[in-house]
């Protein structure tokens, strides 16, 4: 019998939680950890106190949605529950007191201006450890998932781990030379696919319903570049683990069918899709998505959440590429489309399971793994080809046609290598002639005010369109695209001495817009790029 692969090793370490709760004398002592988080997960505070929760929202007592889902409570929900309903109508009542009798408010994940004069790099290898947190315990009642190991966080509002954005903030550290925070951090994405099910959209009880674009594998490859190939089978468990999740359902559909995140198209294809288990407002967001769903009254309001959601799943939220009419949220249908870029990412995710299965010598693992990628890489080639224009799209399986819009996410085939030869020169030329901008590559063609659209530009996409051009030898467009972009993020660091979440590439040399936040800055996936981007073409 074969030897089961090792198993990642977690070392617990002192919580800032424990400051945190030391710091409050009516916090309750126990602290909950994260070897008995699945059991203590904590509903999220929608269900713990709703009436509350839709009063304080509804009422913007606070001007980020956000803001209060992270604010820890003092005692007991219930209790807490039953006061505000004994008391809210009373005629002396002051909800603004109430919250603060009750609830400790979220701080600000900073991120200090840097010395006059200081080199960006100098300033990106400072802010780690500013954006570093660990908490392997809770307080009780938290939103806040414990994690084993310590991780870095975007910045601004974003003060917990996200799934997506981390890998770009690993190559950063990577390219900073703290490989041992790549090693925990990607421990800590195998602790939550071993613990949850799946890699939560963060490490925050409101997110577990959904996921975020698949990259663990590419984690695990990074992982891997580092310490060789034994790390393959080391996440093996983690890697079939999460592609359970994203496949769930998937043996029993028929065609033209979908369940979760799987959707069988007329042909027996079978592809992906990004989805939520829930059908309510975002607690984030819940506002904003009441709203949302209120302006589309033909519509059932929980098919407008739900969309909503998984549009937050994707990673793009939010974006024409979700929207009915490319124009009003209220339109959006995120759950009838098939993204070029998830399915991309799902070949990758199966090509990486053989190569660790390879890496254990399991052989009929190896060939079971293939034979899915190859599937996959005929059904997006079939169905999200593009042949009139020369790139790749998104497919609307509802309505059985393609979506035509020119979007950065089609490069992804090129970044994970499923593209052809040819196919990859004709995408190329597309984005050259449609998406490249002053700033580096637009995010698509559309400018409708969501953050996800032109004029704005996201590091992750420049680096996958860099990553992915190179590798089909479009090399001068590669540089050309990194070079814009790190000449917007060098611009903007010299103007207001930070780096930001998103860019406005259209020239104007200005942090991005859009969306239901104002831009946030620090920032986690940006900085990543940028180190990469450095080192690749200079500083």
């Amino acid at each position: 019998m074969m030897e089961p692969p090792m198993r990642p090793l977690y070392f617990p370490s002192l919580s800032l939680a424990v400051v945190l709760c030391t710091a409050c004398s009516s916090q309750p002592a126990a602290m909950w950890s994260y070897a008995d988080a699945r059991d203590r997960a904590n509903q999220p505070p929608d269900q713990m106190y709703p009436e509350l929760f839709e009063a304080v929202q509804r009422q913007q007592v606070f001007t980020d949605q956000k803001h209060f889902v992270d604010a820890l409570p003092k005692r007991d929900p219930a209790k807490i529950r039953a006061d505000y309903l004994a008391r809210r109508e009373g005629a002396d009542f002051d909800l603004d007191a109430f919250i603060k009798d009750n609830f400790i408010e979220s701080g600000q994940a900073e991120s200090p201006a840097p010395e006059p004069g200081a080199p960006i790099k100098e300033h990106i290898d400072n802010l780690w450890p500013v954006l570093s947190r660990t908490y392997t315990h809770v307080p009780p009642y938290s939103s806040l998932l414990p994690l084993p190991q310590p991780y870095v966080v975007p910045g601004g509002r974003f003060r917990e781990m996200y799934y997506w954005d981390s890998y770009f903030t690993m190559l950063g550290l990577e390219q900073s030379g703290d490989k041992a925070q790549v090693r925990q951090m990607t421990d800590n994405f195998a602790y939550m696919i071993d613990t949850y099910g799946h890699i939560p959209n963060g490490n925050r009880s409101y997110y577990l319903s959904r996921s975020q674009p698949p990259f663990f594998a590419y984690m695990v490859e990074l992982q891997a570049h580092i310490e060789g190939e034994q790390a393959y089978g080391r996440y093996l468990p983690q890697l079939q683990k999460e592609y359970a999740y994203w496949m769930d359902g998937a043996q029993a559909l028929k065609a033209g069918e979908a369940v979760q995140h799987v959707v069988k198209l007329a042909d027996g294809s079978v592809l992906n899709r990004y989805w939520d288990a829930n059908a309510t407002p975002r607690q984030e967001s819940w506002l904003q998505d009441t709203k949302t769903a209120e302006q589309a009254p033909q519509r059932p309001k929980e098919e407008v959440w739900r969309d909503l959601r998984a549009g937050a799943e994707s990673g793009w939220d939010f974006s024409s590429r979700w929207l009915g009419d490319g124009k009003n949220l209220a339109t959006i249908r995120t759950t009838s489309i098939v993204p070029v870029d998830l399915n991309s990412l799902m070949f990758h995710l199966e090509r990486t399971i053989a190569k660790a299965c390879e890496t254990v010598a399991n052989t009929p693992c190896v060939q079971a793994y293939g034979q899915r990628a190859e599937q996959r890489q005929r059904a997006i080639e079939t169905h999200l080809w593009n042949a009139e224009g020369g790139y790749y799209v998104d497919y609307d399986w509802q309505q059985n046609r393609q979506r035509p819009g020119l979007t950065a996410a089609t490069l992804f085939p090129l970044y994970t290598g499923l593209a052809s030869a040819e196919r990859a020169d004709r995408a190329a030329d597309a984005v050259r002639r449609g998406l490249l901008r002053p700033g580096g590559i637009a995010t698509t063609q559309v400018n409708n005010g969501q953050q996800w659209d032109e004029p704005n530009g996201w590091a992750p996409l420049q680096w996958v369109a860099v990553e992915g051009l190179d590798r089909y030898g479009q090399t001068e467009l590669a540089r050309d695209v990194g070079n814009r972009f790190l000449k917007q993020v060098q611009d903007l660091y010299l103007k207001e001495d930070k780096l930001v979440e998103k860019y406005d590439v259209s020239g104007q040399g200005d942090g991005g817009g859009g969306g239901e936040y104002e831009l946030q800055d620090g920032f986690g996936w940006t900085n990543g790029v940028t180190l990469k981007l450095m080192n690749k073409y200079g500083g």
